[in-house]
């Protein structure tokens, strides 16, 4: 689960909308696409699946949500990292999710209000058997790790002049190095869950905290640079954690589990999050750069698209068609906020208006639905 960062009311409105894209569509298609499925039942109070053992490879979750509350359902490793995942589904409503599993066990978790552990149940992968998979989906998952690592790679410098203008007590120059900082960590974000605890520790609103999570990273310090205006001793200390927690995520890229379902699974919730959540203005409430964001998101949902493209054209061109062009919408619509098109500067998200956001928001659906079908469209 990417940190919890829309409120239960926010995301049950906006997924009633994507209710009527994805749900008979994606049911159908679990049925079609030839992997082994697993039903999952998700309610208030448990999680329900058919079966507690399937054979390595391809596995499709196939999940009805019978609770009052928008739910997610994952399936995890022994450590708690997420192999595969669907965020944001509302009551009433059936969706799939595609994952590719080695042997070994696994849990299948429902997690109602999206918050705390959930409802488990074992999931154990048996065999040696394989996915299907297509060559280029294997040169996709290299590069698209080399990519990853780059991104990182990039944002450390970045990050130390943002934390090293806290560690100075100088409030403008940390204002201005917030956004910049924070680009690198918003494109690798399709496969944020295979980096392990990074996530909460660095991106975490005070509104996704978990009972006893103390808050650090990235939007404490914003809170206390726009909102509180005045630089803390307690501040100093995280920015140092910051540093240091971008760090390990730097040094945790080439070990980590990253599948060709687990990007174009990530890409999709991460898009499904942007047009739900992020595009209400609560990701950067205090520095309301949240356009940098939603252009570093789309940038890495579409690089884990453009570099799976090849396979997925090879089983569903349709698909491939939409694709191209709902990300060539969203990629327009978003540079008419760019107040220099050659640089990363963007309007202040406080001065677009609920028209416009709802144009963006719009755009984003569009973009998510297809998106969806991608997983199974390169896991055969």
């Amino acid at each position: 689960m990417r940190t919890v960062r829309l409120s239960a009311m926010t995301v049950t409105a906006a997924v009633v909308g994507l209710a009527a894209l994805t749900a008979c569509t994606e049911k159908s298609d679990a049925k079609a696409d030839g992997g082994q499925t697993v039903k999952v039942t998700a309610s208030d109070s448990a999680c329900e699946t058919s079966s507690t053992s399937v054979v390595a490879g391809k596995v499709v979750l196939d999940i009805k949500s019978t609770g009052s509350k928008v739910t997610e359902v994952e399936i995890l490793y022994p450590d708690g990292r997420i192999a595969a995942e669907r965020e944001n589904i509302g009551p009433s409503t059936s969706h799939t999710v595609t994952g590719e599993l080695k042997a070994g066990s696994y849990e299948v978790a429902c997690v109602p209000g999206m918050t705390g552990k959930g409802f488990r149940q074992p999931l154990k992968v048996t065999g040696t058997s394989a996915a299907k998979r297509d060559p280029e989906a294997d040169k996709a998952v290299a590069a698209y790790r080399a990519y990853a690592q780059e991104q990182a790679d990039e944002t450390i410098p970045k990050v130390k002049v943002f934390t090293d203008a806290v560690q100075a007590g100088d409030l403008e120059a940390a204002k201005k190095a917030y956004a910049p900082s924070r680009l690198g960590w918003e494109r690798t974000e399709p496969v944020a869950e295979s980096f392990g605890d990074i996530d909460p520790l660095v991106d975490t609103r005070a509104d996704g905290l978990e009972d006893g999570q103390k808050w650090t990273g990235w939007h404490k310090l914003e809170k206390s640079l726009w909102e509180d205006k005045k630089i803390t001793d307690d501040d100093r200390k995280l920015a140092a954690q910051l540093l240091g927690d971008l760090t390990d995520w730097q040094n945790r890229v080439g070990k980590a589990e990253i599948t060709p379902a687990s990007m174009a699974n990530g890409a999709n919730d991460l898009l499904t999050e942007v047009a739900t959540g992020k595009v209400t203005g609560e990701e950067d409430r205090y520095s309301h750069t949240d356009l940098v964001d939603f252009k570093g998101n789309i940038e890495g949902a579409e690089k884990a698209y453009d570099l799976l493209k090849s396979t997925a054209a090879k089983n569903d061109a349709a698909l491939t068609t939409e694709l191209d062009t709902q990300f060539a919408n969203v990629d327009k619509l978003l540079d008419q906020y760019r107040q220099d098109p050659s640089s990363y500067e963007f309007a202040s998200y406080d001065k677009v208006s609920t028209a416009d956001r709802k144009r963006l928001s719009d755009a984003v659906n569009a973009l998510a639905e297809p998106v969806s079908k991608l997983a199974a469209a390169v896991v055969k």
